[in-house]
């Protein structure tokens, strides 16, 4: 891209919110949500704490824009918002209710879109329910000159229409983003400013854990359990997901806070931890544990064991993977269960661990076809699937004060529903529940 086309400013917010902004026909509706406009909330605290800490001339970047510069009919100059609406509007809306009388050419554009409309309303409401508490006058205030002298953006200004979008395009696939574990990295890093050689000693630890391994132990572990344990459905782990990793600050002073900070460094997975160092010790723990407990199935449960064995194959590369798709989000059910477990009562009791295999294992004796939308709904205990089991195990997990009440649960083994390719392995789940020859029925 010529370079004399594309002009690059770092500006405050109270600058960018003063220049003659417009909203082009073809910019999509104002989509924001109450969520999306609490975490910019918040990350305008983190930098009024920062600049506390550090120093006056300390500054947080929060973004890019990219502006279309012309002239309107009169000849007078505007700049028409290529990428970046959704946060300048968002920008504008707290700055109206800091200033009502402040200068801005956003909020004077008349919006028709209802979809727009209602996010606009929804969300000043909770701007103004945010920023309105009593005795909250030197927040606002805090607020109003970190948009002056704290808050920047870098501000892209191109004169030519096409070399806008094209910016557009490279600036949002251009790579691939930060995994969401690598956000919580630099988040809690940032929690641990005043610890430097900590830090230095916790990211040496980091780097030796394999990438792929804490990109795991997140998305197919620990925030599958955290959703199922709460009765929610499955969600991706991505970007948007993190809030639920970035814990609780030491500084904290909601009795809960106090009670987190005082329990670590006693994790469980569906509680919150303490920010800062404690996030590295957690994702250290929870995959030495589930090393562990792949472990001891391996070697001490040869029944489950067996079973595995009996469904690798080896690849091309000589890796072992299991024989199916659907055989592996079982397994993966079972140690997602077995993990949660294991981690309320530190204790691989045998009748439990063997009913939470024929649990997990029982979705594939009944299902020949099965993904992640089949394995959500049989963890949730949905009771419309034809299913032989309809228990929200990770629920029941959650809510239990005692082994015995995972080992009393009624996990069938007995069905009249068993699929093509789940019959060898229905039998071995029969001898595994303690079904004789005489109990077992005909298929």
């Amino acid at each position: 891209m010529d370079n004399e086309l594309t002009k690059a400013e770092i500006k405050f917010i109270d600058e960018l919110l003063q220049m003659n902004l417009k909203i082009p026909n073809y910019q999509r509706p104002y989509k924001w949500t109450r969520k999306n406009v609490a975490e910019l909330l918040d990350d305008i605290e983190v930098a009024i704490a920062d600049k506390k800490r550090y120093r006056d001339d300390f500054r947080y970047r929060i973004g890019t824009v990219i502006l279309h510069e012309e002239k309107d009919k009169n000849g007078k100059t505007q700049y028409n918002i290529v990428d970046g609406q959704q946060r300048i509007i968002t920008l504008s809306l707290i700055k109206y209710f800091l200033n009502s009388n402040c200068n801005n050419t956003i909020l004077k554009h008349e919006f028709a879109n209802k979809e727009t409309i209602f996010h606009l309303q929804d969300n000043y409401s909770l701007i103004k329910d945010r920023l309105s508490i009593k005795g909250e006058t030197d927040r606002q205030s805090s607020i109003n000159s970190a948009f002056v002298d704290t808050l920047e953006v870098v501000v892209l200004k191109v004169d030519e229409l096409s070399e806008a979008f094209q910016l557009f395009d490279s600036q949002n696939t251009r790579g691939k983003g930060l995994y969401p574990h690598d956000l919580l990295k630099a988040y809690h890093l940032r929690e641990m400013d005043d610890l430097r050689f900590e830090k230095l000693r916790l990211v040496k630890e980091w780097e030796q854990i394999k990438p792929n391994q804490i990109k795991t132990l997140f998305s197919a572990y620990l925030y599958p359990i955290l959703n199922w344990s709460r009765k929610e459905g499955y969600k991706e782990f991505n970007s948007s997901s993190i809030d639920e990793y970035k814990g609780v600050s030491s500084n904290c002073k909601y009795t809960y806070a106090q009670r987190v900070c005082k329990a670590m460094p006693y994790f469980q997975i569906n509680e919150p931890f303490c920010a800062g160092s404690d996030f590295f010790k957690m994702t250290s723990h929870y995959i030495h544990m589930l090393e562990d407990i792949r472990s001891e199935i391996k070697n001490n449960f040869t029944q489950i064991s067996d079973i595995f064995k009996k469904n690798i194959k080896r690849t091309k590369n000589n890796d072992e993977r299991y024989s199916s798709t659907g055989f592996r989000y079982t397994v993966n059910l079972f140690y997602c269960a077995l993990l949660f477990y294991y981690d309320r009562f530190h204790s691989l009791d045998e009748v439990v661990v063997k009913k939470l295999f024929v649990w997990a294992m029982m979705l594939r004796v009944n299902m020949r076809n099965l993904g992640l939308d089949t394995i959500n709904k049989y963890a949730l205990g949905d009771s419309n699937g034809s299913y032989s089991n309809h228990i929200p195990m990770f629920y029941k997990i959650a809510c239990a004060r005692k082994v015995a009440d995972i080992a009393d649960l009624d996990v069938r083994v007995e069905t009249t529903k068993v699929s093509d390719i789940g019959k060898k392995l229905y039998e071995d789940l029969l001898t595994i529940a303690g079904v004789n020859n005489n109990e077992r029925k005909t298929n």
